[in-house]
C-alpha cells in the first residue's frame, strides 16, 4: 500500500511540475516544457530539466505558453507584462483580466522576450590616417586623417566628423617645396526623433582649402529627415530643409552669403561580413537662383582585417557653381589609410 501511495505521490509531483512550467509547441507537434530565459533576434533560449539549455529558432515554434508573466517586447514598441497562453498556429495569447477575453498576437510581432537591460548609450567612432613619402627622382610627402564620432539614444543622434589632408612636392631643380594640397573640413549634426522614423535636425559645416583659394565656407542648416531603414547592416535616410551658406575666397574682396535649400541622403550598407560601404550627398541650391549651388558628396569603403582595425578608401566630391576666380568648379579628393574603431 505504501508503494502505491509513494508512486501516486511521485506521479502527482511530476504532473504538478509539468503544469507549472512554460511550454513550447513546435510546428511538427512536439512539446517541450521548462522555462523561457530570453528571446533576441529570432532566437529563443529555453531551459529544460530534461535536455538542459537550448537555443531555438522562432520559425520552428507553432505557439507557446508561460507559467508566470514575462516581458514581451513587440516590434511596434509596445511591451506586454502578462502571462502568455498558447493559441492558434503562428500566434500567442495573453490572459485577460476578469471578464476581458484573451487577446491573440502574431509570433512575428515579437521583437524580444525578457531582453537584458540596455547599457547607457556611449560615444562610438573611428580614427584613420594615411601617410605617403616619396624620395628619389620625385620627392613628395602627403598626410591625411579622418575622425568620425556618433552617439545614438532612443530619442536623438549626434554626429561629429572631420577630414584633413596636406601634400608637398619638392622641385628637383630648385629644391623649393610646393604645396599641392592643403585643406580640412568638419561637420556637426544633431537629430531629434519625434517618432521611430521622423526626426528634425540641425547641422553645421566649416571648411578651408588653400589650393582652391577658399578662405572659409560655413554652412548652418536645419530641417526634417525620415529614417527609412535603421539596422546593423543597412541604414538609409533622406532630409530636406534650409541653410545659410557663407563663402570667402582668398583672391576676392567680396564674400558670398545666401540662403539655400538643403536636400540630401545618408546611406550605409554592410556588403560582406568585414566590408562596409557608406555614401552621403547634400545639395544646396540658392533660393535666389537655382543654377548657383553647392553640392558635396562622400563615398567610403571600409574593410576590417580585425574586429577594430580596418583599411579605408574615401572619395570626397565637391561642386561649387561659383568658385574662386581661376579655380575649377569640380574638386575631387581621394583618401586612403588605416583606421581604428572604438
Amino acid at each position: 500500500m505504501r508503494r502505491h501511495i509513494l508512486g501516486l505521490a511521485l506521479c502527482l509531483f511530476f504532473c504538478v511540475q509539468s503544469i507549472h512550467a512554460d511550454e513550447l509547441i513546435f510546428t511538427n507537434g512536439d512539446r517541450l516544457t521548462g522555462k523561457i530565459d530570453h528571446l533576441l533576434e529570432g532566437k529563443l533560449v529555453f531551459k529544460s530539466d530534461v535536455i538542459g539549455e537550448v537555443t531555438i529558432d522562432v520559425s520552428r515554434i507553432r505557439t507557446f505558453s508561460t507559467d508566470d508573466p514575462v516581458a514581451v517586447h513587440l516590434k511596434d514598441d509596445n511591451v506586454l507584462l502578462q502571462k502568455i497562453v498558447s493559441s492558434k498556429p503562428g500566434k500567442f495569447g495573453i490572459e485577460g483580466a476578469g471578464t476581458v477575453k484573451a487577446q491573440d498576437f502574431d509570433l512575428s510581432a515579437i521583437s524580444s522576450i525578457n531582453p537584458p537591460p540596455k547599457s547607457d548609450p556611449k560615444w562610438t567612432g573611428n580614427l584613420s590616417a594615411g601617410l605617403t613619402s616619396t624620395h628619389g627622382n620625385t620627392k613628395a610627402e602627403s598626410i591625411s586623417g579622418s575622425v568620425n564620432l556618433s552617439k545614438r539614444t532612443k530619442n536623438d543622434r549626434t554626429q561629429v566628423n572631420a577630414d584633413y589632408a596636406k601634400s608637398k612636392r619638392e622641385d628637383p631643380d630648385t629644391g623649393e617645396k610646393d604645396t599641392t594640397e592643403d585643406w580640412w573640413r568638419s561637420k556637426m549634426k544633431y537629430d531629434y526623433f519625434f517618432s521611430k522614423k521622423l526626426y528634425g535636425y540641425v547641422d553645421g559645416r566649416y571648411e578651408k582649402d588653400a589650393i582652391a583659394e577658399l578662405d572659409r565656407r560655413m554652412i548652418v542648416g536645419g530641417g526634417a529627415g525620415y529614417q527609412w531603414i535603421e539596422s546593423e547592416d543597412l541604414n538609409f535616410s533622406t532630409e530636406f530643409g534650409m541653410a545659410s551658406l557663407y563663402e570667402k575666397f582668398d583672391n576676392q574682396t567680396d564674400s558670398n552669403s545666401e540662403v539655400s535649400i538643403q536636400a540630401g541622403y545618408n546611406f550605409d550598407k554592410t556588403l560582406m561580413k568585414n566590408v562596409k560601404f557608406m555614401h552621403d550627398l547634400t545639395y544646396y541650391p540658392s533660393t535666389e537662383e537655382f543654377s548657383d549651388y553647392f553640392l558635396t558628396s562622400t563615398a567610403e569603403i571600409r574593410a576590417y582585417f580585425t574586429s577594430t582595425m580596418f583599411t579605408t578608401f574615401k572619395v570626397i566630391f565637391d561642386y561649387d557653381a561659383t568658385p574662386a576666380i581661376g579655380s575649377h568648379k569640380t574638386d575631387t579628393k581621394y583618401l586612403f589609410g588605416v583606421g581604428y574603431s572604438f
